[in-house]
């Protein structure tokens, strides 16, 4: 089961995510979006916007930075592994904290002004509670990340996203080992 869910679930969700863009693009372009509330609440929408998007956008970011660039990068420039990590920690913990807090604005607004639930679906409701539930487990793995600062755990990761993206047939086993809180957040 190990295997298969970070050995070959990775490509089956990057395949989804392409193909599904792409023909969602060609067959609705235009329907990307959720109902339209910004007269409502509109304080709230746009705290609670700024902060999800700043937020998850640093977040982005920093997963790709973080999970693609080679070891080396980090090593030719005098970056210690356990800097990275606790770089990783501190800004993807501002970070994600900016964008729970600002999820939970838009949740909030979402779930308990009925003029604003009238207008969504159940489709927009789920896609924010699971962002937002990906958003606590990632905060969450700070609570490992900070037993163990001297960057292993760190390389594990970065070895396994690095192994995806190369058709690294052994990427699942880099993680074996991991905390349970990682896992799921994968």
């Amino acid at each position: 089961m190990h295997n298969f869910l970070f050995g070959i679930f990775p490509y089956i969700a990057l395949v989804t995510l392409v193909v599904g863009s792409i023909a969602r693009y060609e067959r609705d372009p235009f329907t990307w979006k959720t109902s339209s509330s910004q007269l409502l609440r509109r304080k709230q929408l746009i705290w609670g916007s700024i902060l999800f998007h700043v937020g998850v956008l640093v977040i982005f970011v920093g997963h790709v930075v973080g999970l693609l660039t080679p070891i080396w990068v980090f090593d030719m420039l005098g970056i210690s592994h356990g800097a990275k990590q606790l770089l990783a920690v501190v800004a993807g913990g501002i970070a994600g904290v900016m964008a729970l807090i600002g999820g939970g604005m838009l949740f909030h607004r979402r779930w308990t002004d009925p003029r604003i639930r009238a207008t969504s679906s159940v489709a927009d409701i789920a896609v924010l509670a699971m962002l937002l539930g990906q958003l606590v487990l990632g905060l969450g793995t700070i609570f490992v990340s900070v037993q163990h600062l001297e960057g292993g755990e760190m390389v594990t990761f970065m070895a396994w996203a690095q192994g995806i993206f190369t058709f690294d047939g052994a990427a699942a086993s880099y993680i074996a080992d991991a905390a349970l809180i990682f896992k799921l957040h994968l």
